[in-house]
């Protein structure tokens, strides 16, 4: 297939009104062609937080017009002569948040000489609203086509349906990550904040890594059955009990924190740390975090970290996992050409816990 026979089109917000549900359907220009890329014709692509911060230019100002969507899965239709990975047309393939590093093209990277592209100071490309290094524009997945450096292409396993991998490329690897960099598993009883579409994937994660203990933590005690339902072993209402921090303090080994508001009661999660615990922000709230007392981290050695998506190799780890323990996602699938009532639905904290926008005739013909 050449690209005269299909069209770069998708959702594209051209302003901050984007965010309220008004996306406007149009076609774009890909960054140009290289023999290193591959194009993906798209059959499902989940929907992110992130999606909804950059259309309200929420992280800083976007760059419109901008098509959002970095869950991205389907079939590749074309493949550069210099593609990575052992891609060729038909594969099932997926994109995630990043899709291009310097990869040691502008300088030596530390960050991508170690695998670990998702850190790479130089040229850290998002899939969308970025710019590659050839000077095109990253456009993401609320469309029918995607094209992106294949280094950053991963294969889905085939145990896992389309589905259910596209919320892991990004939802799922940015609690997966942090889990396994800080050794949750046997011995360690983790706490994951906020139960969304991040939090459920961590304590599906947690449970995944074998940790000895998995302790839900949210605001009310309307989503206890859900925590226990995905494996949680303890559930804390933190809005109904006013002594919820002194009752559990020093039991958790590390903290996944996912919620992106900033009035969290932070110094009362640290209270939960027990001595030398580790505290991962994983949410990104448009506003700084609160501050915190200095000797409740200095007598107990902890220490307050953030993490950020995960590499090629991380979301390849993590489908493995999930194709080997059956981690199933819960989902909704939605039609792509619904996606302006998706992200409206988002916002208000509609999903559970995370949605899908599919390509329907794509479906129809059975991808």
């Amino acid at each position: 297939m050449s690209t005269q026979d299909y069209k770069f089109e998708g959702w594209l917000g051209f302003d901050k009104s984007a965010a309220d549900g008004n996306m406007q359907w149009a076609e774009f220009e890909p960054k140009p062609w290289e023999e290193t890329d591959v194009d993906i014709k798209v059959t499902h692509c989940g929907i992110c937080g992130s999606d909804l911060h950059t259309l309200r230019s929420g992280w800083g100002p976007t760059k419109y017009p901008c098509c959002v969507g970095h869950e991205i899965v389907g079939t590749v239709v074309r493949v550069g002569s210099k593609a990575e990975g052992g891609l060729k047309v038909g594969d099932r393939v997926g994109v995630g948040a990043q899709s291009d590093s310097c990869l040691g093209r502008k300088g030596p990277c530390q960050a991508c000489n170690s695998g670990l592209e998702n850190y790479c100071p130089i040229a850290h490309t998002g899939t969308y609203n970025g710019v590659y290094l050839n000077g095109g524009k990253s456009y993401g997945g609320y469309a029918l086509y995607n094209r992106a450096p294949s280094h950053f292409v991963v294969k889905i396993p085939d145990a896992i349906p389309s589905a259910e991998a596209a919320p892991m490329l990004c939802g799922g690897v940015t609690t997966y990550a942090p889990l396994k960099h800080h050794g949750a598993g046997p011995g360690k009883t983790v706490g994951v904040v906020g139960l969304g579409g991040l939090g459920h994937f961590a304590i599906l994660w947690a449970k995944a890594l074998k940790a000895d203990r998995v302790v839900a933590i949210s605001r009310s005690s309307s989503k206890r059955e859900d925590a226990f339902k995905l494996g949680a072993d303890e559930y804390i209402a933190t809005a109904e009990d006013e002594n919820w921090a002194a009752k559990h303090a020093s039991t958790l080994d590390i903290i996944i924190c996912t919620v992106s508001s900033s009035p969290m009661p932070l110094t009362e999660y640290l209270t939960l740390l027990r001595f030398d615990g580790s505290l991962v922000q994983v949410g990104a709230p448009e506003d700084p975090l609160p501050s915190v007392p200095l000797f409740l981290i200095l007598f107990k050695r902890l220490k307050i970290t953030g993490s950020v998506i995960g590499s090629p190799d991380d979301i390849r780890e993590m489908l493995q996992l999930a194709a080997d323990q059956k981690i199933k996602p819960w989902i909704q699938e939605i039609p792509m050409k619904d996606a302006n009532r998706a992200i409206v639905e988002m916002a208000a904290g509609k999903p559970r816990y995370r949605y899908v926008l599919v390509n329907e005739p794509q479906i129809k013909a059975g991808l």
